[in-house]
């Protein structure tokens, strides 16, 4: 466990939290944020990423990530980088655990597809929908719905990627057009989140940790899958710089290895990158407290100008190479249509949903039904989506 002494001023202390929606007595051995990293790994929202879709839907190979897998490899980048930056590794790790809890089955077409069904109410974003699951639909607990998380796993959760509003609370960012969720608006009212101010730090490094992961990641599915070569690579700056040093290091290394060590040599490369731009913007912020990091202004956390023009140009690669191929596209319709055809035929058909999903659903109105159906489906896994399929459609669609 880490000790008060070894986290920095700026870091968030588990010991100083502003504590859980429902109070609870302290844990006698874990630290409030390593409690909430525990609680996080037995939800059941957690247990089901093994079985939904990263990039590679479930029967594509045994080898490719999953949402589950990509979870860890979060996980494991943000406690690096707190570890470096004396951050608090639990809290980064939480909050790592967590940010994925909300995509439903097959992706980011599931996700289309449910906001494409919830248009006339609201909509459905991913990051909403985790802190809807870590809050209200895990049920677990003798005295509340959730996970009861503290104050600042909450916040990291629905903050991550910067403040939702101003201090008026007009939406910003991503937002800005269509509204902050009532999910986290609902949530606010009984527990403030300060959706105008940044996260902490960690939740800062878990942020950048996914894009991390997912960009080290998704090079090396898309190679195993055969969507682009070790060649086209060279093209990318960084890939192409590391595979030069690679050859020259290893003359005739077999093109497995290679791919493993660019792997390897492009996450350590991001991480070092991360801590030394954080700690040159740390430096010059001189900040006393996590508060002080919320108050920034602007992020503490991020890649440098020239590695964030990097990162844009892999990110560039694989939406050409990897996510917008006929052949991955063409699964990722199909998909959207079985989650498109099961909304529709819960909505049309409620008796359709399980016993437990009916209880009290006929004396809901309009938009509490309609999100209910979201939250199961949203739950769903790839497989039992599409058994539900077959179950109601007597088809189930190969999704190849």
């Amino acid at each position: 466990m880490q000790t008060a002494t070894s986290r920095a001023l700026y870091a968030c202390d588990p010991d100083f939290s502003r504590g859980r929606l429902h109070p609870e007595p302290a844990s006698r051995n874990r630290s409030a944020f390593r409690r909430d990293c525990d609680r996080i790994i037995h939800a059941t929202a957690f247990r089901r990423l093994k079985h939904k879709t990263q990039v590679f839907v479930f029967d594509e190979g045994d080898h490719y990530r999953t949402r589950l897998t990509h979870t860890l490899e979060v996980a494991q980048v943000a406690r690096a980088l707190a570890r470096r930056l004396r951050l608090d590794e639990d809290l980064a790790e939480a909050l790592a655990l967590a940010h994925d809890l909300g995509h439903p089955p097959f992706g980011h077409a599931g996700e289309r597809a449910l906001d494409e069904c919830l248009a006339a109410f609201g909509g459905f974003d991913h990051n909403a929908q985790a802190l809807r699951v870590v809050t209200t639909l895990e049920r677990r607990y003798p005295r509340f719905n959730g996970l009861n998380l503290t104050w600042e796993t909450l916040e990291g959760l629905v903050k991550h990627n910067g403040p939702l509003t101003d201090r008026s609370g007009a939406p910003l960012g991503r937002y800005r057009d269509s509204g902050v969720p009532d999910t986290i608006l609902d949530y606010g009212r009984q527990q403030d989140l300060q959706l105008w101010s940044f996260a902490g730090a960690e939740a800062q490094v878990a942020a950048v940790a996914d894009d991390i992961a997912y960009n080290a990641h998704d090079i090396d599915d898309g190679l195993r899958a055969g969507l682009f070569q070790l060649g086209e690579l060279t093209t990318v700056p960084l890939p192409g710089k590391v595979i030069a040093e690679i050859a020259t290091a290893y003359p005739g290394l077999d093109a497995h290895r290679t791919v493993s060590e660019l792997v390897r040599e492009l996450i350590g490369l991001l991480i070092d990158d991360v801590v030394a731009e954080t700690s040159r913007r740390l430096a010059a912020l001189r900040p006393r407290s996590a508060d002080d990091v919320r108050l920034a202004g602007s992020a503490v956390a991020g890649f440098s100008a020239e590695m964030a023009t990097a990162d844009a140009a892999i990110k560039k690669f694989l939406e050409t190479h990897m996510y917008r191929v006929p052949r991955v596209m063409a699964v990722m319709d199909q998909a959207a249509h079985v989650v498109r055809r099961l909304f529709a035929r819960y909505r049309a058909k409620p008796a359709d949903l399980p016993a437990e999903w009916q209880d009290g659903f006929a004396a809901l109105d309009e938009a509490a039904q309609v999100r209910r159906i979201a939250d199961f489906i949203a739950g769903m896994t790839d497989r039992y989506a599409l058994a539900e399929h077959g179950r109601l459609f007597d088809s189930i669609p190969e999704l190849r």
